[in-house]
This record gives C-alpha cells, structure tokens and sequence, in this order.
C-alpha cells in the first residue's frame, strides 16, 4: 500500500502541473516544452523567499508567482512574435525546447549543482487505510484538490472561463464573437504559469530535496497524462494524472525506481498509437 500512496501524492502534483499544460495548448495552440524549467525556477524563488526569514506557506506564493510573470513574458515576447511569422507549428515546439534548455541550465549556471530543501516541518505521520503520510503530504492532497475544483467552477461558471473555452475551440469565430481573444489568451498564460509555479513548489516539497535539473524528466509526465486523457482537456488531464501517477510510483516498487518515466514514455508511445486524441477528446478543445 506505501507504492499506492506515493502514487496518489505524485498524481497530486502531477494533477495540478498537467491541468495548467493542458489548458495552456488548448487556448494558445502552443506545446510549452519549458514547462518543467519554469516548474523548477519557480521552485528556487519559493526556496530564495523561504530561507530568507518566510515560512514555506508564504513563500509559495512568491513561487506561483514566478511562474505567471515568467510565463506571460514568454508568451508576450517570445512564443507570439513566432506565431506572427505563420511558421510551420513544429518551430515553435523547438523555440520551446531551447527555451527550457536555457531557464534549466541557466538556472544550474546561477545555484550550482548541489541539492537544497525548504525549510519546512514534514508534520506528523498519519496511517490511513494502509498508507503511511506525512502531514505535508496531507496538505498537497488538499492543494490539489482546491485547484481542480476551482478550475472546473472557472471553467463552467464563469465568462472568463467560458471565453477560454470559445477561444480554444474557435480562436476566429470567438474573436468575430466579441471576445477579446488576445486578452483571453495571455489571461490563461498567467493562471497556467500560476498553476506550474505551485506544481513546482509542492513538486520540491514533495521530493525533500531537489536542485535545477530535477524536473527535467517531468515533460514526459506531463505529456504523458495530457494526451491519455486528451489534449486540451482539463479534465481528462486530472484522469491523466492519476493514472500516470500510480502507475509510475507502483511500477517503481515492482520494477525498479529509475524506470518510472519509461512507464510513463510506453504510455504516451501506445496512447499516441492507438488513439491520439487521448481517452477523452476527440479534438483540442476545452
């Protein structure tokens, strides 16, 4: 049962970073290859804020953040001037893999090699039907699911998400509609790079230790659950997650530990093969 509850903790994570991944391809039409090396940075500010006098609470915040103003700069001077050219759309996924290459290394460049950890109390221990948690472990459960339930009331109850929705499935029919789908565009860069700052954050906390290319091997976990689920689909994304999740973590304690991302790689290989479109979409839409 501890392979199962390591499991559910690492979908938690994974819940909220591939939610964020998923909306941001299906309104922007852009597959954001740094979204781990913003995951990462964003972690590090979390840490910076923390060691210097915040507690761990506060200083995600600084995280989250990070990760939105990082995440609309991107867009805003970096991946739109290259949707302005009308280039083929596999320049933009290796604008986005040089882009993780340099926040990663770059960052690596800054901190060094060496591992850091917050300074942060596990909280006690809780045995729940088998599995042994930690409270903080507890804590990034409740995290998640305050995320995914206030990204459904965003997206079904109110005209912000509606508009995200309209753009993503009709960018021309939306704009000829009246929505103003460029300030509906970087308005889902910000909440995504919001939810890859957390996702970054509780990915650190969860790990205890981490440095700047932990979360290089995340993309494949990310794609991996988007497209089971089904690209552009927010809620397939958090099915995604949890599959992706208990099926690395419990094929690690059968397996071997250093193969998790190959689970997660076969996956993504045989949905792409089988059915592209994922277990739940038939086409990118919100």
């Amino acid at each position: 049962m501890s392979s199962f509850g390591f499991g559910l903790i690492t979908a938690a994570v994974l819940a909220i970073a591939t939610v964020g991944f998923t909306m941001q391809f299906a309104v922007t039409n852009v597959l954001n290859l740094a979204y781990g090396s913003i995951m990462i940075n964003s972690a590090y500010v979390t840490y910076w804020v923390n060691t210097h006098g915040a507690s761990i609470w506060l200083a995600m915040f600084a995280g989250v953040a990070c990760g939105a103003v990082v995440s609309w700069f991107l867009n805003r001077f970096i991946y739109t001037p290259f949707q302005h050219k009308n280039l083929i759309p596999i320049t933009l996924v290796i604008v986005s893999l040089g882009v993780n290459l340099i926040g990663t290394f770059g960052l690596q460049a800054i901190v060094g090699g060496s591992f850091v950890a917050y300074k942060m109390s596990q909280g006690h221990e809780f045995h729940i039907l088998g599995m042994l948690l930690s409270g903080v472990q507890l804590i990034i459960f409740a995290i998640c699911a305050v995320v995914l339930i206030s990204i459904h009331w965003l997206l079904k109850y109110t005209r912000l998400g509606k508009a995200m929705r309209a753009t993503s499935a009709n960018r021309n029919l939306a704009r000829n509609s009246g929505v103003k789908t460029q300030f509906i565009i970087s308005m889902t860069w910000i909440i995504s790079g919001a939810l890859c700052g957390l996702a970054g954050t509780v990915f650190a906390m969860n790990s205890g230790v981490f440095e700047a290319t932990s979360a290089e091997p995340y993309i494949v976990l990310l794609l991996a659950a988007m497209f089971l689920g089904g690209p552009g689909e927010p809620y397939g994304a958090m099915f995604g997650a949890l599959t992706i999740g208990l099926a690395t973590e419990i094929s690690a304690a059968y397996i071997a530990a250093d193969y998790k991302e190959v689970i997660a790689f076969l996956v993504l290989l045989g949905m792409l093969a089988f059915r592209p479109f994922g277990l739940f979409g038939s086409e990118k839409a919100l």
